[in-house]
């Protein structure tokens, strides 16, 4: 009977130790910095808890929550927003099992890249009812207003859907009215405002953050097309404001018609 006790304790703490592994092999990131009613289910979320792959996070009216990844990813969410950690994973000698797939469902959201994107760009992906974006070295926004409209702080990000694909470089704003419509570059003046605000929301993030957003470019103004963040080589210029690349759009963007 002693031997069956020490026997049955052994196991109990083997499997607290595997519960407590797997908790840890799931975690995905850490609440940063947060004001007002965010939740990750049913879960009032606090600073420095820990959210897990598969979870899926909503923000309520006026609130915002800033997400620091385990690869140093940081993700913003503003007001009214629902956003899914698909599947996040990140082992950092694990290269090849990298993984970041998650779903914008609504509202509105800031990303600069981490490990998982700098180490294999297709290892991203951001789902939006009009797109699915990946990213790398990059700073953007995106913010679903019926259509999205993306502003690009840093790097590059490209558009694809049925109907075709468009790049858009540092300091340009874009717009995807459909999974089947082609995106567009938009000058700043022609931003919604409710899009508008929600870039001016998350650029303020910035002090919490270090964020990298240009300075014009942020404060101005599951789906079946795909934002994927392209090599900085394919970036002309760095980091461009928002006046000199919308003095002429074309400069802005990129088409690539599909076949």
């Amino acid at each position: 009977m002693h031997h069956q006790g020490i026997l049955r304790t052994l196991g109990w703490a083997i499997f607290a130790i595997s519960a407590a592994f797997a908790s840890a092999v799931q975690a995905a990131a850490n609440v940063q910095s947060m004001y007002g009613d965010a939740r990750a289910g049913n879960q009032q979320l606090r600073v420095g808890d820990r959210i897990t792959s598969g979870a899926t996070v909503t923000t309520g009216r006026g609130s915002q929550v800033v997400l620091k990844f385990d690869d140093s990813q940081v993700v913003v969410l503003n007001e009214s927003t629902t956003f899914r950690i698909t599947d996040f994973r990140f082992r950092q000698n694990e290269p090849r099992n990298d993984r970041g797939i998650f779903d914008l469902v609504r509202g509105a959201l800031r990303v600069i890249s981490g490990a998982v994107a700098s180490r294999s760009q297709s290892s991203f992906q951001l789902r939006i009812p009009q797109a699915t974006i990946g990213i790398r070295g990059t700073d953007f926004m995106v913010a679903i207003v019926n259509p999205a409209i993306t502003s690009v702080g840093t790097g590059a990000i490209s558009a694809t859907n049925a109907g075709g694909t468009t790049v858009f470089g540092a300091g340009s704003f874009g717009s995807v009215a459909s999974s089947s419509a082609l995106a567009v570059g938009i000058p700043a003046s022609a931003v919604p405002a409710a899009a508008s605000s929600a870039f001016s929301s998350m650029s303020a993030a910035a002090g919490v953050i270090g964020g990298g957003m240009a300075p014009g470019a942020a404060g101005v103004g599951a789906g079946a097309a795909t934002i994927g963040i392209v090599p900085a080589a394919l970036v002309i210029g760095g980091v461009v404001a928002v006046g000199a690349a919308l003095q002429n759009d074309d400069n802005a963007a990129t088409t690539h018609h599909a076949p």
